[in-house]
């Protein structure tokens, strides 16, 4: 069973947390790591590229010329697409890029991405994370302790203190439990979790 510090506020080791093995401990899918990524990155792409073929352009009702005996040849319409001015052949219209993962395989994505963070060192457990109010040179002396500059930070249920606090540091997320996808695990270095935290993942995906 994996097991790691749990840390306060001010960067110091109060005791340990064991994890969920089925959860933080299973073995590494990189090939399903890598479909999530890619998934995830399609997803965002807004398919708003679109061209115009033959029939949106304008003009092009009349036959420019007769079909024989002029010595050119043959057309139907000023708007074919090898004309200036016609319409664009193959090309690219409206689309979604994004796809969907199989529920199962996204769950094995997650499990596989949390499980890389335990066996590198790079998951740090908050006995509490509590802002009276928000404040970002706080929360970057709080990283700072931790030695988490670029960090995902995550909470329980969502905290608008914390919130407000970490979304403006360079290289800082602040997000809930239920929130966390590969791609944020993934492209963090550190993950900052708080130990209600933990409970809530384990919670959610320890029989998914």
């Amino acid at each position: 069973m994996p097991k790691v510090a749990i840390y306060n506020m001010q960067g110091n080791q109060v005791g340990e947390l064991d994890l969920n093995e089925e959860i933080f401990g299973t073995e590494v899918n990189k090939p399903l790591l890598h479909q999530a990524v890619v998934g995830h990155l399609a997803s965002l792409r807004r398919g708003t590229h679109s061209t115009k073929t033959r029939a949106m352009v304008s003009g092009g009702g009349r036959k420019p010329w007769r079909q024989k005996g002029t010595g050119r040849a043959r057309v139907g319409s000023t708007r074919n697409p090898v004309w200036t001015k016609g319409g664009v052949a193959f090309g690219p219209h409206p689309r979604e890029y994004g796809f969907k993962m199989p529920r199962k395989a996204r769950r094995v994505a997650l499990k596989s991405a949390l499980t890389d963070k335990v066996n590198n060192g790079n998951l740090i457990v908050l006995e509490e994370l509590n802002m009276a109010e928000p404040k970002t040179k706080e929360m970057a002396q709080i990283l700072g302790a931790l030695k988490a500059p670029n960090a995902l930070v995550i909470t329980d249920i969502e905290n608008a203190n914390v919130e407000k606090s970490a979304r403006n540091i360079p290289g800082v997320t602040p997000i809930d439990a239920e929130g966390i996808n590969v791609y944020n695990v993934l492209a963090h270095e550190k993950l900052v979790i708080t130990k209600e935290a933990v409970a809530r993942v384990e919670e959610v995906f320890a029989h998914a």
